[in-house]
């Protein structure tokens, strides 16, 4: 009896070993075939601009093809619930987002996938800052001057966003929750049509990206009052954070991160973290997000699951306190 529970102790320890020597030899052999990368949003957006440039330069390194594939709709959950469900060999990759992988959770009803629970994030590439901008006939120049006029003016100024639950919209219910502001949220059909309104002074506030917002701004049609990151923005050194006019631990923006299912091994899961941390610290990579606002990012798996999971309990409060839903 004895020695047959050595002999199964034995193969099990051999069948272990294996398996960590073919994990290792996969990771080794990897990439050795075509990558997909799927992006949950639709062509010509920053997250497809970000996703095509990451393709680029991971064909370069990798020698194979890295091919975008875009799956837009219901707010990026389909095409995070393809990754899901994706064999996890790190031949299907996600680029994915605040939305994604911070608000949704909250937001949806029902999710058909765990955002922490089905991915292993690999790592940050870059964020996208928003801006606080008002219509110039609002008489402030700052963000605690818009705080005391919001309160010495209850029910007479309104906040755009692209619609319910939306990354803008939740800007604008914690800058409310933090600075004790009642501003009215007015949800449009996408950016463009807030923007419209805000410069004709139907609405006097919008939470916009840095891209879509600054031609506005340096034409005087708009001024800006602040960024939304917890960082000044290198393009707009001038421009402070809205955490450091007063509203400490402020923080919203779109970020892009890469993730692959969940059970992909360590070493390509590693892998392709180092080649995308090299990839983002590339001139040319920095040149080409910074033209689109966005600020190259990198960092390691753990620092990137960090992250997500500070996301997930930021906007679940502030999803619950604005009273968002979609079902």
């Amino acid at each position: 009896m004895k020695s047959r529970f050595i002999a199964q102790a034995g193969m099990a320890i051999a069948a272990a070993c294996f398996t960590v020597s073919g994990a290792s030899v996969q990771a080794q052999q990897y990439p050795s075939s075509p990558i997909r990368l799927v992006v949950p949003f639709a062509a010509g957006g920053t997250s497809d601009t970000v996703g095509r440039i990451l393709a680029e330069k991971l064909n370069n390194r990798f020698k194979v093809a890295v091919v975008v594939d875009n799956r837009p709709g219901a707010g990026g959950n389909i095409g995070s619930d393809i990754v899901s469900h994706a064999a996890p060999d790190g031949y299907t990759m996600l680029l994915g987002t605040v939305a994604t992988h911070g608000i949704n959770a909250s937001l949806y009803k029902k999710l058909s996938f765990d955002p922490v629970k089905d991915f292993a994030p690999v790592s940050l590439v870059a964020s996208t800052p928003s801006v606080l901008m008002i219509n110039p006939s609002v008489p402030v120049d700052s963000v605690p001057e818009l705080i005391a006029y919001a309160k010495a003016h209850p029910g007479q100024l309104n906040f755009g966003s692209s619609g319910n639950g939306s990354s803008h919209h939740l800007a604008g219910e914690l800058f409310n929750s933090l600075a004790g502001t009642q501003i009215t949220h007015i949800p449009y059909r996408g950016t463009a049509a807030a923007q419209v309104d805000l410069i004709s002074g139907q609405i006097q506030v919008l939470f916009d990206t840095l891209p879509s917002a600054m031609p506005h701004v340096k034409a005087g049609k708009l001024k800006a009052l602040a960024v939304t990151s917890a960082k000044r923005d290198p393009s707009l050194p001038n421009l402070p954070t809205i955490a450091e006019t007063g509203l400490a631990g402020y923080e919203v923006g779109s970020w892009y991160g890469v993730l692959l299912p969940a059970g992909t091994p360590p070493a390509i899961v590693d892998k392709v973290s180092t080649a995308i941390a090299e990839i983002v610290r590339m001139p040319e990579v920095s040149a080409k997000l910074l033209a689109q606002g966005a600020t190259p990012v990198g960092g390691t798996p753990q620092e990137f699951a960090a992250h997500i999971r500070r996301e997930l309990d930021k906007w679940a409060v502030v999803i619950k306190n604005s009273g968002a839903r979609i079902d």
